[in-house]
């Protein structure tokens, strides 16, 4: 059989149980509360699996990986720690234990709902679904665009072709099986990325272009100080690192993975089980990207489109690193399991609390559970469908990514840990941290929508700087909360309430 052959077929065997585990879980999402949140008792591998795998796409595999590890060499392997440390570990000791109770204790499926249980804002709860809806549609298209490069890189298949059949293998396991799906799958899909990476470290650190493990090394942290990385550059690192950590902790599509566990025993070894899968996906895929200056002299010798040639670099040392046939199918459904999981999670996130939240009480005026999911998956394609139009535009994944997280973490992120934890926080506060998390992110998407070249000294265009933007959103959030809440009068007696949790 030719390259291609082995290739699709290994493709076409993913495409069929991803459909089979769909049509399996049909019955099972009839209403919203069966789509969204499933029966609430998933175990810690299916729900470290299912936050591992909506974490790591080929976002991260392609865009990041490829980007800071072109960037910043050696050192572009910071990023895959900080997201097993901060992102994975420090995420789920803070926040799952708490938001498992207190969403299981008030029958809550979205952050929006959340917010406006908190604080009894239902303004809050609609801008919160505003905003979630509208920014994860570009995160959405990242994934699209991460997977694409790899395909007409190795397949040499038009990229419009690939994003067509991602698609519909998202909404397919999505429409048909709804959460509980995803989560069967995302545990099958996680054990093929374990699989996928390490073969994938072995394969690129064997190739002769690397030499091994300890000649890579030796080689890369030359080319690193050839690099001369400055000042501005650790502090673009460094904002890499935090948002891309501290990001998941405000994002909703993460969060929801904390509602559907077991008890909290669950909750514990799922604490361990996913930071272990972040250390070997993360990780691995950034040490790779690390690689990069092995394989390329100058982004010129590389094959793409103005700013976003960097998003080519991994699939084309992909191709240099003469990997088999066979391995190269892995790889793409590794790739594919993780952009599939990923955008499974942000389909079902986004469109729920879209229809929970907005279309439901506002424009269906409806409280049939049914009809809400039958609206959901009708809302997934229109989702979807979006999200492909955006990813066809010349935007660098990095770029699509950061905006996304810059603005919902940024928002969100402060707001809600402090909910879990501090009885002191009130609307007043709540609200100054959200818009001013929003407001702080905002310029590098204007700017970008804009066409606007404005930069700063030393640090460059401010549409290259989401990053920057978006833990500066994180930062101020935090503080704007802590201050107007301490300067307004605080409401602790009004939800004293939201915080008895009931024995299991």
């Amino acid at each position: 059989m030719t390259q291609k052959t082995v290739i699709w077929l290994t493709i076409a065997i993913y495409v069929v149980f991803i459909s089979a585990v769909g049509l399996l879980n049909a019955k099972k999402s009839k209403n919203i509360t069966e789509f969204t949140v499933g029966k609430r008792n998933a175990g810690a591998w299916l729900s470290a699996f299912s936050y591992g795998t909506a974490y790591f796409s080929a976002v991260m595999f392609i865009g990041y990986a490829g980007g800071t590890g072109w960037k910043y060499g050696i050192w572009g392997i910071l990023p895959g720690i900080g997201n097993a440390v901060i992102g994975s570990l420090l995420a789920w000791v803070v926040l799952a234990k708490k938001t498992r109770e207190i969403t299981r204790q008030h029958k809550i499926k979205s952050m929006p709902q959340l917010f406006e249980k908190r604080f009894h804002s239902k303004a809050m709860k609609n801008f919160c679904t505003a905003v979630i809806f509208l920014f994860l549609i570009p995160y959405s298209a990242s994934v699209y665009k991460g997977l694409t490069s790899v395909c007409s890189v190795l397949l040499g298949v038009d990229e419009r072709v690939c994003m067509l059949v991602i698609a519909v293998a998202s909404m397919l396991i999505v429409i048909l099986g709804g959460y509980g799906a995803t989560l069967k799958a995302d545990f099958v899909q996680g054990a093929v990325m374990l699989i996928g990476v390490v073969l994938l470290i072995v394969s690129v650190v064997k190739s002769d272009t690397v030499g091994g493990f300890s000649e890579g090394l030796s080689s890369i942290a030359r080319e690193t100080k050839n690099l001369g990385l400055s000042t501005a550059d650790h502090v673009g690192l460094w904002a890499t690192v935090l948002m891309t950590s501290f990001g998941t902790w405000g994002l909703p599509q993460m969060i929801h993975k904390y509602y559907g566990i077991r008890d909290n025993h669950e909750v514990k070894r799922g604490t361990v089980i996913s930071t272990c899968f972040a250390l070997v996906v993360a990780g691995g895929g950034y040490f790779i990207g690390s690689l990069a200056h092995l394989f390329f002299t100058s982004l010129d010798e590389i094959p793409g489109a103005g700013a976003g040639k960097t998003d080519y670099l991994i699939p084309n040392m992909l191709q240099l690193s003469q990997i088999s046939d066979i391995l190269i199918g892995v790889i793409l459904v590794l790739l594919i399991a993780a952009s599939v999981s990923t955008l499974s999670s942000i389909t079902i996130t986004a469109t729920s609390t879209f229809t929970m939240d907005f279309l439901a009480p506002v424009v269906m005026k409806t409280t049939d559970k049914v009809k809400e999911a039958r609206a959901t998956k009708l809302l997934c394609v229109i989702f979807v469908a979006f999200s492909y139009l955006i990813a066809n535009s010349n935007t660098p994944i990095l770029d699509m990514m950061s905006y996304s997280w810059g603005i919902i973490s940024g928002s969100f992120l402060a707001p809600y840990a402090l909910t879990l934890y501090c009885k002191k926080i009130n609307r007043q506060g709540a609200w100054a941290g959200v818009l001013s998390g929003f407001i702080t992110a905002l310029p590098p998407v204007v700017c970008k929508l804009g066409g606007i070249e404005a930069s700063i000294p030393h640090f460059g265009k401010i549409m290259d700087m989401g990053p920057h933007f978006a833990c500066l959103a994180m930062a101020a959030s935090l503080v704007m909360c802590l201050l107007v809440t301490r300067i307004t009068k605080g409401n602790e007696k009004e939800n004293e309430n939201f915080y008895i949790i009931s024995a299991e």
